[in-house]
Order: C-alpha cells, then structure tokens, then sequence
C-alpha cells in the first residue's frame, strides 16, 4: 500500500474505534461525509484490500485521444488566445465541432501550463473550526518576519510549529531567512521529539509548492505533473498530508503565536540581551517549555495520533536537499566549490555519464546515491584555474596581469613579423619608394 493509502488506513481505524469523529476524519482525508462512510463500510466487508482502487495501473477508457488534446492545445495558442476557459469551451462547440466540458478544456490548459487570463474568486463564507481531537493529527507551520533584535542585531525570522489540538509549540528555530534549510530543520526537529504527524498545515509558499504561474520544465512535461520543492518531497516520503491554507485567517492558531511571541518573546530576547542568532535560539529554547506550560491545553482525546517515525539513517536520507546530477567522464560530480570524487564500483566499473542523485545534508555532508545504493565518495574542493601552465611546468605562479584596458599601447618592431605583412607592409613599402624617389630627384 501506498503512503497515502496507509494514512487513511490509520484514520479510518481511528475512526472505528470512536477515538475520532466521522466530519473530522473526513476533513483530514480531503474526502466528503459520505464516501468516508462508504470506505469505513468497505472496509469492514472486505478489509485493507478495500482501499487499494482497483484501476491502478490500468488507463481510463474515457480519456480523451491525443489527436484531440494537442488540437485542443494548438487552438489555444494561436486562433483562440487570449480566450478565458468559459469563452474558449464555447468556440470549441460552435465552430470545431468539440463537444467538451469546461472542466475538461481547463485541465487540459493547466497541464500544460497555460493560464486563464482573468481569474475571479468570489467571497466565501467563513466560520470558526474546531480544532483537532487527537495531538499529532494536525500540525501547523509557518515564519515570522519581525525585528526580534530590535536595533541589538539583524533582522530575523522565526520558523515555529504548533499543535492544532493541544496549541503545544513543537519547535521554533531562528534563521536569518525564511528558507527550505530551516523548515527542513523543524521538520527533523519535531519528528524526532514527537513522531511522524497526519498532515502539515501551511500557507501556499513557493518552499512548500512550486509557483502555479511559472512554466513547467520540459522533465515535468514529459512526465504529466509537476516536480515537489524539497520540503513538499520530504512531507510526501513521510506520508504527511500537505494542506494549504487560503489565507492567514485560515491558520489562525499559529498567526495568533507570532503575535504573542513578537510581544513576550521579544521582551525575553530584550531582557536576556541578544544581539546575535546564536543567543536567540538560546533564548527561545529556554522560554518554549514555560510557554507550553502556560498556555497548551489538553486534547479532547487523550489518544495520541503521533505515528512512530523513520529509523535515523531514514530520516537523514529524507530530511536533506535533493539533486539528480550527471557524472563527468573522469568520474567526478561537481557541487559548489566540491568536488566529488566517486570511487570504482564492482569489478572496477566507471560511473560516467550516470544520472546519480546528490543528497545535502543538514549537517553539511554530501551523500551520492545510485539507483538507491550509497557511493563511495571523496570530497575536494575545485580549484579556481583546474591545470595552471605554471604549475605543469614546475614555476612559481606568474604575477598578476595587467587588465587589457589598463595596459599601454607598445606599437611592434620593426623587424616584427606582423610588420610584414598587411597595412605595415604596404606603408613600409609606400615609404622605401619615397626615400628613392627623392634620391633620385
């Protein structure tokens, strides 16, 4: 079973044993009340066997041809640009003859990277959720961007984790930007203290999803979807549902922590004297455990829903950033100023010109990983000039040069051999006929 398939095995026997509501669970799952109760009375009938769908594999009889999608696709972007997808469903029924549905034309427009050009989204309805009845089934993320320091150093940004159903903090770092290191940080940070989460409650960052309007590569093209960021990759390994909110109102439990931290925190940072990243963090790990004490409450189930976490060479192999790299021919993958160097494989073999996936650490260490396997590797660092003439030929390294348009202007001599050849020439010559001619007379 897949990762996703196993989540909603463990919320469906949450479920079954009354430690989780029905409406609840099917807003973890992104699923309606009523197919949640057609797969709790599946699964009692035939098991786990139940949730794997039985077209997995298999391609939809209904699809659409491919002389059709690229004559969909091919009007789109040259009769019909321009055309929002309402307007554009309509021309294809009345003068191409394509009997499509409006939701059919605008997958097939996102797919491939084309965007309605007006895009209106009428005011929805808010009300007040409730929160989640288990500690770990939902996890909300965010960062702050405030003047922690005040005036005493730079500027900050706090990374922080809370709880959605005891309003626990499970973990804050400060960094001096909101990057994908640091939430990689407070991702590893939480799940060795607490376990593996149901799902991670975030806004629409580019660090958790790549940007909707920017163009697909050809690799995402070719494969049909788009590529995850490195933490949405990490979420997806783990099998943490990723959930994006709509807007900051929607994860107001961790909007409502910074504003309390930009009061308390600050005021602690202040007092403590902290002027440097180091002395914050300092700061904010001795304050969590009496904030926690303060103001988490209780859950409404005392069950927790925490999932036991990966071994540590797992977690590592997860929590890192990921790159797929090409071995130059000398078997050598450059990252950075590093260089690579990759031992002989089996009965000696050469890796050149494989395609090798690159891991970075957090810990700053470099791991290469073939077809799932860990190379041996030795790490140097690329020199500025790779084979310097001076140093093949055992002298000392040449001083340094002049810029070309600092440099002088040296006129040749006049035995040079550009002298004799060209406009040189001729003038020399045009001269030497001068001087006879003037003997002469």
């Amino acid at each position: 079973m897949s990762k996703r398939e196993q989540h909603r095995v463990h919320v469906l026997t949450q479920v079954q044993h009354d430690r989780l509501r029905a409406a609840a669970a099917a807003q973890l799952l992104g699923l309606s009340l009523r197919h949640l109760r057609r797969l709790l009375a599946r699964l009692r009938r035939q098991g786990l066997a139940a949730l794997v769908h039985g077209n997995r594999g298999r391609p939809s009889p209904r699809r659409l041809t491919k002389a059709v999608r690229s004559r969909v696709l091919t009007l789109a972007r040259t009769t019909y640009a321009g055309f929002n997808d309402h307007h554009l469903t309509e021309m294809l029924v009345q003068h191409e003859g394509l009997q499509l549905s409006r939701r059919t034309v605008q997958r097939l427009l996102r797919a491939a990277g084309l965007g309605s050009p007006r895009t209106r989204r009428p005011p929805r309805h808010r009300r007040r959720r409730e929160r989640m009845p288990q500690a770990g089934l939902l996890i909300q993320m965010d960062g702050s961007h405030h003047p922690w320091l005040e005036d005493r150093g730079p500027r900050l940004v706090l990374l922080a984790a809370i709880d959605d159903a005891t309003g626990r903090v499970l973990g804050a770092i400060f960094r001096l930007e909101e990057d994908t290191h640091g939430y990689l940080l407070l991702l590893r940070q939480l799940l060795r203290r607490y376990g593996v989460p149901g799902a991670v409650y975030t806004d629409r960052h580019s660090i958790f999803r790549a940007p909707a309007r920017t163009q697909p590569t050809l690799q995402e093209q070719l494969e049909g979807q788009r590529d995850h960021t490195q933490v949405g990759r990490a979420l997806t390994e783990l099998g943490i549902r990723w959930i994006a909110a709509q807007s900051p109102q929607a994860k107001g439990r961790i909007e409502r922590l910074f504003g309390t931290f930009q009061d308390r925190l600050v005021a602690e940072l202040r007092l403590a004297r902290a002027c440097t990243l180091t002395d914050a963090q300092r700061v904010v790990d001795r304050f969590l455990p009496r904030y926690n004490a303060r103001f988490a409450r209780r859950p409404a189930d005392p069950t927790s829903a925490w999932q036991p976490v990966p071994d540590a060479a797992t977690l590592d192999t997860i929590c890192c950033v990921k790159s797929r790299r090409t071995v130059a021919n000398d078997n050598t993958v450059q990252v950075g100023d590093r260089l690579l160097h990759l031992r002989p494989g089996p009965r000696g073999r050469s890796y050149a010109q494989a395609r090798v996936d690159v891991h970075a650490r957090l810990d700053g260490t470099l791991a290469v990983y073939y077809h799932g396997q860990r190379l041996t590797v030795h790490v140097g660092r690329r020199s500025a000039q790779p084979n310097p003439p001076h140093a093949l030929r055992g002298r000392t390294a040449p001083p340094t040069s002049t810029p070309r348009h600092e440099r002088a202007a040296v006129a040749p001599a006049a035995n040079h051999p550009w002298r004799q050849f060209g406009r040189f020439a001729r003038r020399q010559e045009f001269q030497a006929h001068e001087v006879t001619f003037s003997e002469t007379r």
